[in-house]
């Protein structure tokens, strides 16, 4: 018996692929409108692999390149513009003295604070087009989704990431 595919559906939708491409481009479009309307116009698309990967505690530079999905190289190149921009800042580790952690400034502290709102706010907004329990019922499906495959690859993923550092 073939598998269906989205085509054969009742309800045609673009392949998986496609959808979270797209939600993607949509949300950072939406995220980097935000931006320049509080004074963040400085911010680039690319800067925001960064940003939604940093948390506020501190991290090092390995680990917020594995987390933003990034090389090395991509990642020191986004977080020397945004320490340029004045949203970031290198300090020493204290459980390390030979190495560095990344942390947000005040202006980057406030930046994240803002960029949550916008994000709480889309989540809300897109749950109203389809109803908040689908919606949430989606989302925790993504989760499971990723769960399931980085526990595949690499462990379980933690969803206390980016915000909560």
């Amino acid at each position: 018996m073939p598998t269906p595919s989205s085509r054969d559906s009742e309800h045609p939708r673009l392949p998986v692929g496609q959808l979270l491409v797209r939600l993607l481009a949509e949300f950072r479009r939406e995220l980097l409108t935000e931006a320049e309307s509080h004074g963040y116009g400085d911010l680039r698309l690319a800067h925001l692999q960064i940003t939604g990967n940093i948390g506020t505690k501190g991290i090092r530079l390995t680990a917020l390149a594995a987390r933003a999905q990034l090389s090395l190289a991509a990642t020191s190149e986004l977080v020397n513009e945004l320490q340029a921009l004045g949203y970031l800042e290198r300090r020493p580790d204290p459980a390390d003295a030979r190495a560095k952690l990344i942390v947000p400034t005040s202006r980057g502290l406030q930046m994240l604070r803002e960029a949550s709102a916008k994000v709480r706010e889309l989540e809300e907004l897109w749950g109203s087009y389809t109803g908040e329990q689908r919606f949430e019922a989606a989302l925790q499906t993504l989760q499971d989704v990723l769960d399931a495959t980085h526990h595949l690859t690499a462990g379980p993923s933690t969803i206390n990431g980016p915000a909560s550092d």
